[in-house]
């Protein structure tokens, strides 16, 4: 089977084409984890499909940080689905939505790019490559983002956007509130990382770990 009618090739192409158009399609901010996440995720998977097409193989470039890619990308779809949504279905808005576009950006970077990165990490090789001793340092951009954001809003308060998401703003509720927030996201982002490094030991559990390329 050639290269260009492997599956895996076209799942990246599709990964690549669905950040590339949430981002660059609407109107975006660096303020906003979805942005950065997409942007990580777009550098990441445009390298893997280069990387594919240079060598004529199945190949990820880095496992260990596909790893943290696919969760901060984790992070955003779970964050946005209930949080920011409240649970809401979103595919009423896709078609009745006053600005298709942007509903359809939305949809890709908080959705669709976050659900074939998954199916990335778990059918594409290599498999089992992160150790369990890697996922506190996972956790290390979502928190630092949050930490920052409170930082820069804390001493440039004009700044656009000061708290680009509700549980990270202390207007109505204070800081000990906010504080709150972040032991409970904390400890839930914690454990989706366990379930996601967990999630890739139980389904390749009769498999043996496959080298880094």
């Amino acid at each position: 089977m050639t290269l260009w009618i492997r599956p895996e090739l076209w799942l990246r192409v599709t990964i690549v084409l669905a950040a590339a158009y949430g981002l660059f399609f609407m109107e975006n901010s660096l303020t906003y984890f979805t942005v950065q996440s997409n942007l990580l995720a777009l550098g990441y998977y445009v390298w893997a499909v280069h990387r594919m097409i240079t060598t004529r193989t199945v190949t990820s470039p880095a496992p260990r940080l596909r790893g943290p890619v696919v969760y901060w990308l984790a992070i955003t779809g779970l964050v946005a689905h209930f949080l920011l949504n409240n649970g809401a279905n979103p595919f009423p808005a896709l078609v009745t939505g006053d600005d298709l576009i942007r509903e359809w950006c939305a949809f890709a970077l908080h959705y669709l790019v976050p659900a074939l990165a998954l199916a990335d990490w778990l059918l594409v090789r290599p498999f089992r490559a992160t150790p369990w001793s890697q996922l506190p340092l996972w956790l290390l951009f979502p928190l630092g983002y949050g930490l920052f954001a409170e930082f820069r809003a804390f001493v440039y308060p004009a700044y656009p956007t000061p708290y680009p998401y509700f549980f990270l703003d202390p207007t109505a509720n204070g800081y000990g509130w906010v504080a709150q927030q972040f032991g409970i996201l904390a400890l839930e982002f914690a454990i989706l990382a366990v379930l996601l490094l967990g999630l890739d030991r139980l389904v390749h559990r009769n498999g043996s770990t496959v080298r880094a390329e």
